[in-house]
């Protein structure tokens, strides 16, 4: 499918669902790398990056855990700018390593939110990857230290992400055709 009309919008693909599925495995590797012998936490940002959590968690060669947070700042196609916290996290972080999973990193207002919680639980170190970052976007100081794919400022849905709910279950990313 090249174009899809999700309610009252037209998508184009962007990223096909075999060059993600690539470059997931690009990113384990590297994790499994870089976390060698360690207990690391995964913590997938709920809804948007249940897709990729699930499949990065399987390519995980590691001793490791992924819990999940929900958080919300979109409404539409658009951010609101206000992080809410819908379902949270109940297990001790204290001195633990965590790999924060996002679907898409915006204006790092959601990251932002989540690495200052986590740092008020104490954690040892914090970690960051992402199946998408829009760049121009984001404003934030906090590294992103692994990305899928970096991508414009576009409305993006598909793998994960969504319009209004719906669009999720797309094994490709769709970008709006303006």
């Amino acid at each position: 499918m090249k174009e899809i009309l999700i309610k009252d919008k037209l998508f184009r693909v962007l990223i096909s669902g075999r060059r993600i599925s690539r470059r997931i495995d690009a990113i384990a590797s590297s994790i499994n790398s870089d976390f060698e012998g360690r207990e690391v936490i995964f913590i997938g940002i709920l809804n948007g990056a249940f897709m990729f959590a699930a499949d990065l968690f399987k390519r995980i060669n590691l001793k490791a855990k992924i819990s999940f947070v929900k958080l919300s700042s979109y409404r539409g196609t658009s951010s609101t700018g206000n992080i809410r916290e819908l379902v949270g996290l109940n297990e001790n972080l204290e001195n633990k390593t965590i790999i924060i999973l996002e679907d898409i990193i915006d204006s790092g207002e959601t990251l932002e939110w989540i690495v200052n919680d986590l740092t008020a639980r104490k954690v040892a170190e914090i970690r960051v990857a992402a199946l998408l970052l829009k760049p121009d976007a984001y404003s934030g100081k906090i590294p992103v230290d692994y990305v899928g794919f970096k991508i414009p400022r576009d409305f993006v849905v598909g793998y994960g992400l969504d319009y209004d709910g719906f669009g999720r279950n797309l094994s490709s990313v769709y970008s709006l055709v303006k």
